[in-house]
């Protein structure tokens, strides 16, 4: 389902790399919601909120010291959007996690995750490549 396409290449090779693996991650979140043979999601919706969450930190600091590399003019703004990721990720308590909101969670995190691909990539990321 998520798939990283040509459109979403910024034109910096490890930007795209790492953006790669956001996509894997969404996909990974879509085929555990999917999957009507995990009928218990817990395990995997914790490992997908720590894995986004360790894998964001990492990518958003080596897209911010790119950007500080090269002076990019935005890049403030950049770091207000990567915190925003940050803290909206910080808001899935994986303790209260129970068997019923197990796939509206995965849903939420689902929703979140493609507006991001979607509109933090096309059009703020985008703008560092040029």
């Amino acid at each position: 389902m998520y798939e990283f396409k040509e459109e979403f290449r910024v034109g910096i090779d490890f930007i795209d790399d790492e953006h790669k693996k956001l996509f894997e991650i969404a996909d990974r979140a879509y085929n555990v919601l999917m999957d009507e043979f995990i009928p218990d999601k817990y395990d995997y919706i914790v490992d997908i909120i720590n894995e986004l969450k360790d894998y964001a930190a990492t990518h958003f600091r080596h897209e911010e010291e790119y950007m500080e590399s090269i002076k990019y003019r935005r890049l403030l703004s950049q770091k207000v959007m990567h915190n925003d990721f940050m803290e909206e990720l910080s808001k899935y308590n994986i303790y209260e996690l129970d068997n019923e909101n197990q796939k509206e969670v995965i849903l939420e995190i689902l929703n979140f995750l493609n507006d991001w691909l979607i509109n933090h990539i096309l059009k703020a990321d985008m703008l560092i490549g040029k």
